[in-house]
């Protein structure tokens, strides 16, 4: 799809994501590499254990498919050449500290000089620019700084970050699909920018919206491991089985707790239940249980007996009733289990790619998304280190994809797009959400009768649940239109093809009998509308034995592997929190959208693109899930220690519960940090080396705790950070409300809503600099743009319009 694009990738790590996934679309991207080779070239594991540049598989998940070059910027004479390479691009991606690429000549705007046309993309671990844009960080302060780190684990121990460490996987595929945007915009004005990627707020989408917790006036989520704790109770979601541990959704209202409902049927035939808790309203439980009206024994003892019935079946067993009675039950997957899925086997997502210098092939994850039209085809395993500088300085690349004028425009990167957005909860209205954010007409359509269930998710303004009081509903909801229609009644559907004639784009996650039940599947619409394209992101997909497997993202979180990679070594597993791979698939999606709508411009062709949400989120296990295929290796949970280098942890600060993160990854931050804490720590041999600290960490974890527990995070951080250590408190809602850096970004923006007045939503993830977000209007209450879309979009008359809310069409 998009192999008239070349990419210059100066990128590593989870940054590098954002180059494998253009890969994966069929773009050029070239990965510029020091003699040396980048640094995950050096980084564990390997294949069969031995060290060497080739055989990182490290390296290996987030370099698939692009090019080597080998090219050092820090001489004069090799940036020449890559000049010569830039003014044949279309795509620049680093991840370099804020200000090396000024220092080198190479920033946004002397490339611009050079290559008007070019999309520049600067992936930081807080943004370029701000009071935070210089500070040291790694992976596990980033994700301190997002909340989603105190939001996960057990209450009596530190909050955990998931053992593959996840932010800079969020900000490369946030940086991927914020290049297709620019690409979009490129069309109409001929002109590049320059796009500011954040880590910290690519990683805030794993909260679900609970960074706003402070700014709607809610009270914040507790900490608890393997669910979530609401108000003090805690919600238990993963059980124990025979041969290993299960998801069960144990929430209430509607649709959730009818599955809960099912599931103590069941339990209750097999006499594992009373009659009392078989009769109890697991719809209305939620309310019953803030309210007072079940003890904390009685809520206690039901979640033991449902670990007592779920000791006695196997994770195969409990899986296929899910089918059978449909539960919202799902096993917890290692990397075994993934890749002798039969699910996976059957969609062919595993893909075997020759490595000719190793003479073997090996499995990889396959297509993120499944295209109707154009699917995805790897091209090339990672490259060897510079196998292709002579091969690329050999070709010669015309400007094919300039545009024939440059023209300052004020219209946004997205506008004129026209999306009907049938999805619900939360990975499909991400989606949707940078859609608006970027120009986009966006329509969604809801029903009174089967409102959104994100609609009964916290926050709440000022604590008071409702249909239009939820700040999670809210965030992902922010510009769209909102029209009320029951697709149940039939003149319903007559009105959902009209909107179909109207849009570019349709979009969906609903399980696939979801949208055929309603006769709005893919084929029905290409019969109506041959160059639409319609992307549905379902739990599993399409097709395959489990494609009619319905639920949420909790799920797809187990499904993907990430329970089992999260957690304590010594304790079950903790999962990360609530619906991950709901915040993972969108990005995904995200892509494989604007890859087809570029696609549908130069061709004409429209396409179905099929996007499972738990299959596209195993990408994001990096090198553990390969280590699988390759060294027949399980990756566990390892709480929060790092593979590579000790001390990486949680570390009490003063205060009640409160946290930091903070890692020395070499010699130098750990001498640093050494004299800051001044207790001898560096004359001590068992912590006088890397392998040293490694063998000893635990005793050093210790050392460091009862040092920080000494301190303030404020003390910390100005201390620590003056010293180049990485090192950021583990932040909560009013934390994130306070931070200069978020401030300095705009991040946070008061909008304007019916029900509840002006409150704060998030922000786009990204800052464009000719073309940013333009987020103008509040997040829609329930049917408050009927007229507008019957009316002035479609243009149906005020009688048709009654005679649709006669019908109960507009319910």
């Amino acid at each position: 799809m998009l192999s008239h694009l070349r990419v210059l990738d100066l990128s590593d790590g989870g940054s590098g994501l954002a180059g494998q996934i253009l890969a994966d679309l069929g773009a050029d991207v070239l990965l510029i590499e020091p003699s040396e080779g980048v640094a995950s070239r050096r980084l564990g594991p390997f294949v069969d254990e031995v060290p060497g540049p080739n055989r990182s598989l490290e390296f290996w998940s987030v370099h698939r498919g692009k090019r080597s070059v080998v090219l050092d910027v820090e001489l004069q004479s090799e940036r020449a050449r890559l000049r010569g390479l830039v003014a044949a691009a279309d795509v620049w991606i680093d991840d370099w500290q804020p200000g090396r690429a000024a220092q080198l000549g190479l920033d946004a705007d002397s490339l611009a000089r050079l290559r008007p046309e070019l999309v520049h993309v600067a992936i930081t671990a807080f943004g370029e620019r701000g009071p935070k844009s210089g500070w040291a960080a790694t992976d596990l302060t980033v994700t301190a700084s997002s909340m989603a780190l105190w939001l996960t684990g057990d209450e009596d121990r530190p909050p955990l970050a998931c053992s593959v460490p996840q932010a800079f996987l969020h900000a490369g595929a946030e940086a991927a699909g914020a290049v297709l945007v620019a690409l979009q915009e490129r069309k109409r004005s001929g002109l590049g920018q320059h796009i500011d990627v954040s880590a910290q707020t690519a990683m805030m989408i794993a909260t679900q919206s609970m960074v706003l917790s402070h700014g709607w006036n809610d009270a914040q989520l507790g900490r608890v491991a393997g669910g979530v704790k609401v108000v003090g109770r805690r919600l238990r979601f993963i059980y124990a089985c025979a041969d290993g541990f299960v998801n069960l959704t144990f929430l209430f209202g509607r649709p959730l707790g009818l599955g809960v409902a099912r599931f103590m049927e069941w339990m209750y035939q097999e006499g594992f239940c009373d009659e009392a808790l078989k009769n109890e309203d697991w719809v209305r439980y939620g309310v019953k249980l803030l309210s007072g009206g079940v003890s904390d024994e009685a809520h206690e003892a039901t979640m033991q007996t449902i670990e007592r019935f779920t000791r006695t079946k196997t994770k195969a067993e409990l899986f296929a009733a899910a089918f059978e009675r449909r539960l919202l039950l799902v096993p917890l997957s290692d990397g075994h289990d993934l890749h002798r899925s039969k699910q996976l086997a059957e969609r062919e997502f595993w893909q075997p790619l020759r490595h000719a210098d190793l003479e073997r092939e090996v499995v990889y994850p396959g297509p993120f998304a499944k295209f109707s039209r154009t699917p995805i085809r790897y091209q090339r395993p990672p490259p060897l280190l510079g196998q292709h500088t002579e091969q690329v300085s050999a070709e010669s690349r015309e400007h094919a994809t300039a545009a024939p004028i440059r023209v300052e425009t004020n219209a946004a990167p997205l506008q004129g797009l026209r999306v009907l957005d049938f999805s619900w909860m939360y990975a499909g209205p991400a989606v949707t959400r940078v859609l608006a954010d970027y120009g986009a007409t966006v329509i969604r359509v809801e029903s009174g009768t089967a409102p959104d269930a994100l609609r009964s998710a916290q926050p709440f303004k000022d604590g008071k649940g409702g249909s239009e009081h939820s700040g999670n509903y809210a965030n992902v909801n922010v510009g769209k239109l909102n029209l009320c229609l029951n697709l149940r009644v039939p003149a319903a559907r007559e009105v959902a093809l009209l909107l179909v004639d109207w849009a570019d784009v349709v979009t969906e996650n609903y399980s696939p009998r979801g949208m055929k039940g309603f006769g709005l599947d893919y084929e029905t619409l290409r019969a109506r509308k041959p160059d639409l394209i319609m992307l549905s992101s379902c739990l599993t997909g399409q097709t395959g034995p489990e494609r009619e497997l319905a639920g949420y993202g909790t799920m797809g979180a187990a499904l993907a592997g990430f329970g089992l990679v999260t957690g304590w070594p010594d304790r079950p597993p903790a999962a990360p929190f609530l619906a991950y791979t709901d915040y993972v698939a969108p990005r995904y999606a995200l892509a494989a959208l604007l890859a087809a709508l570029d696609h549908r411009e130069r061709s004409g062709e429209g396409q179905h693109i099929d996007c499972a949400q738990a299959e596209c989120s195993i990408h994001n296990l990096g090198a553990s899930i390969l280590e699988t295929g390759v060294n027949g290796r399980v990756s566990g949970a390892q709480g929060n220690a790092c593979l590579h280098y000790a001390p990486s942890g949680v570390y009490p600060v003063a205060g009640d519960d409160r946290w930091i993160a903070l890692a020395a990854p070499d010699q130098e931050c750990w001498l640093a940090l050494a004299e800051v804490a001044g207790l001898g720590w560096a004359s001590e041999e068992r912590f006088a080396s890397p392998n040293a600290r490694l063998q000893h960490r635990e005793a050093l974890d210790r050392a460091v705790a009862g040092f920080t527990a000494q301190h303030t995070a404020d003390w910390l951080e100005e201390t620590l950070q003056a010293r180049a250590v990485p090192v950021h408190r583990v932040s909560l809602s009013a934390d994130l409300f306070a931070d200069p850096q978020l401030a300095a970004r705009g991040h946070f923006i008061h909008l304007d809503h019916d029900a509840v007045g002006a409150t704060p939503c998030e922000g786009s993830r990204v800052v464009f600099s000719r073309t940013p977000a333009r987020i103008e209007r509040g997040t829609a209450t329930l049917g408050q743009h009927n007229a507008l879309v019957l009316g002035e979009i479609l243009g149906l008359t005020d009688q048709e319009i009654s005679e649709l809310a006669i019908a109960g069409a507009l319910e």
